[in-house]
């Protein structure tokens, strides 16, 4: 019975209690006392419920704690709120946190405002990101640097993993006549950079000319997923609710913009599995394993969604295995997947598209940034591999180009 006792002790103390392996942002900012760089500063934070320490203390309470010689005067959230509650696309009123007044910039504005900036001389950004293009709480930072650098307010950024790894490149660049919220800065779709990466290259790639700091992380390396990290998972949004989401997400986001076929949004596994009625899954598992992309396998996979598209109808698919982190591509899985579909199904893939408002079209135009994928999905009997090696050059010229910005 002690032996017993002893092993329970241990793994409880391993598994919850253990040291989380790296330092995040706002962990080194404190302990590392550089927060005297705030005497008699008048503070904004842009954060969520993500905004936290590594040991799950809220950032905003990490500054109200040590609030000696600097002043927290207000609050800016993002897309989904300031609790992560709001779904995608919804607007977000003003509220408040802590007595603080929270502006929001997924409302009326997606800037803040010179109402907004007034008395504000440092600006600080620490809200977990998922490491592809069209996620928008990186567009809300850039959008700050934008309107601060106007005001000459510092922005300070606390840097934070990119969960995927900081190796991944894939995916497209932006085409400058689709730069939207949904897609910014010319970078790859999926461009292994952290936050605080991203940061300084759209300072200087776009010349931004903000007052910009980045607070490094400690012991972070790019090989790491987030599971690598021994951080705590929040869900940065609802439909991204699992340490794993992050890698999914680019996998099948795009698809799911077309209506085509049910993505995991409205069942258990968003983003993971894909399907529809017409589809034979054991067929398309076949043909999508014999392209033979490393890093993923496809098992033949059937489900009934609760809501959303194909609600309540019997579904047939694949879910999504990936085997190889630092080797999977999760644009060539997500082209493969839409390019196979129009191959297998062109009668029906026709017809869907026939089907789909202008703005459905538009916005899967934006989140690939061009409007090139869309024709070769409409035009091409065999689309996968010309969207899968589509600006490959210009993808490997943005490889040597952010090595400069690279900051572990």
């Amino acid at each position: 019975m002690p032996r017993i006792i002893l092993f329970l002790f241990l793994f409880l103390f391993t598994n919850v209690f253990s040291k989380p392996a790296i330092d995040l942002g706002v962990d080194v900012f404190f302990s590392e006392n550089r927060s005297e760089s705030l005497k008699n500063k008048k503070i904004a934070l842009i954060i969520n419920h993500t905004s936290v320490n590594k040991y799950l203390k809220p950032t905003i309470d990490v500054f109200l704690e040590n609030e000696k010689d600097y002043q927290v005067i207000k609050l800016f959230s993002p897309e989904h709120g300031i609790t992560g509650s709001n779904l995608a696309g919804e607007k977000v009123k003003n509220n408040k946190l802590k007595n603080l007044q929270v502006f929001s910039l997924h409302g009326k504005t997606r800037r803040p405002t010179e109402e907004m900036l007034k008395d504000v001389d440092v600006l600080i950004y620490d809200i977990q990101d998922i490491g592809s293009r069209s996620y928008t709480y990186a567009a809300t930072l850039y959008y700050a640097m934008e309107e601060a650098a106007k005001k000459n307010i510092k922005v300070i950024v606390f840097d934070r993993p990119n969960p995927i790894n900081g190796i991944i490149v894939d995916g497209p660049m932006l085409d400058k006549n689709y730069k939207s919220f949904v897609g910014y800065i010319n970078v790859p779709y999926c461009h292994g950079m952290t936050i605080g990466e991203l940061a300084i290259f759209f300072n200087k790639e776009e010349n931004v000319k903000c007052n910009l700091e980045v607070i490094k992380m400690k012991n972070w390396t790019r090989d790491m997923s987030f599971s690598d990290t021994g951080l705590h998972w929040i869900p940065t949004s609802p439909y991204i609710p699992e340490i794993d989401s992050a890698i999914f997400y680019p996998s099948t986001g795009i698809l799911g913009e077309l209506n085509l076929v049910n993505i995991g949004i409205g069942y258990t596994l968003p983003f993971k599995i894909i399907g529809a009625p017409w589809i034979d899954a054991d067929n398309f598992a076949k043909h999508l394993n014999s392209q033979k992309l490393q890093g993923v396998k496809f098992i033949p996979f059937h489900f009934r969604p609760f809501y959303g598209q194909y609600k309540g109808e019997d579904c047939n698919g694949v879910k999504i295995i990936v085997t190889n982190m630092l080797k999977y591509r999760p644009l060539a899985v997500q082209y493969l997947l839409i390019g196979l579909l129009k191959s297998l199904y062109p009668d029906k893939v026709k017809e869907k598209l026939a089907k789909q408002s202008d703005s459905k079209i538009r916005m899967f135009c934006l989140v690939n940034g061009n409007k090139e994928i869309l024709e070769l999905l409409k035009n091409e009997k065999f689309a996968a591999w010309k969207m899968i090696q589509f600006d490959e050059e210009k993808v490997k010229e943005f490889r040597s180009v952010r090595q400069k910005y690279l900051l572990y």
